[in-house]
Order: structure tokens, then C-alpha cells, then sequence
């Protein structure tokens, strides 16, 4: 990957975070409580990363095929969740769709962990509970 687009990625990356944390504090009422429903159920109410991702992605253009290839690309260094990623092998009926869930899969996967940095971060700095 090249150095500009290694920086595109850091900067979607930074957005999605500061986006998805500012909504999940709201839905959840504070800091700690979407920090717990983070991390106890990334699916439930008031969080939907998944649902985030996706419509984050749609926002920045990333919904296509070139889109979906440079997220991978950006995260292929990345460990996976052997049985995770086996999941969606089933659901995918092409290629495309396989490459779409797996993108979605890798950038949620980063989001949560840096959203949970993040999150903890202001409430160690004296952000709201």
C-alpha cells in the first residue's frame, strides 16, 4: 500500500472512530455505558456496528468492489478470527459478496477496538460517565 493511501486509510479510520463513538455515547447515555454495551454486545441496541460500518462505508464510497479490495488491502497484515471469518463464507453467494462481508468483518473489528481506545482514553481524562 502506498504512503497516501495508507494516510486515506488512517484518516476514514480516525473519522469512522470519532462518528461511531460520538453516536454510541448519545444512544447509550455516556461514556461508560457504551464502553460496556461495546464491548458485552457490539450488535445490540444503541450500538450496531455492523449497521455502522456499512452505512459508514456507503457515506465514504467504499460500497463497491475497488472500496471493499482497498480496505482488505489496508488490513491484510491483520490477524483474523479464523472461525469468525468462516461464517461468511455460507452467506456469500459471490465473490463480491464475500469480499464485501469481509471487508465490513476487518473494519468493524478495528473500529470496536479503537472506539474502545478511544472511549477509554476520556473516561481516564475525565470524560462523562
Amino acid at each position: 500500500m502506498h504512503p497516501h493511501e495508507q494516510e486515506y486509510f488512517n484518516v476514514l479510520l480516525q473519522l469512522a472512530v470519532d462518528r461511531f463513538s460520538e453516536r454510541i455515547v448519545q444512544r447509550t447515555a455516556g461514556a461508560k455505558n457504551a464502553l460496556e454495551r461495546l464491548r458485552s454486545d457490539p450488535q445490540g441496541e444503541g450500538v450496531w456496528l455492523d449497521a455502522f460500518v456499512e452505512a459508514f462505508f456507503r457515506d465514504a464510497l467504499l460500497d463497491q468492489p475497488a472500496g471493499w479490495a482497498f480496505i482488505v488491502q489496508a488490513l491484510s497484515a491483520r490477524r483474523l478470527d479464523a472461525p469468525a471469518v468462516l461464517t461468511l463464507v455460507p452467506e456469500a453467494k459471490t465473490y463480491g459478496e464475500l469480499v464485501s462481508r469481509l471487508a465490513v468483518r476487518a473494519f468493524a473489528d478495528l473500529l470496536r477496538q479503537k472506539t474502545e481506545e478511544a472511549l477509554e482514553q476520556a473516561l481516564a481524562f475525565g470524560g462523562e460517565e
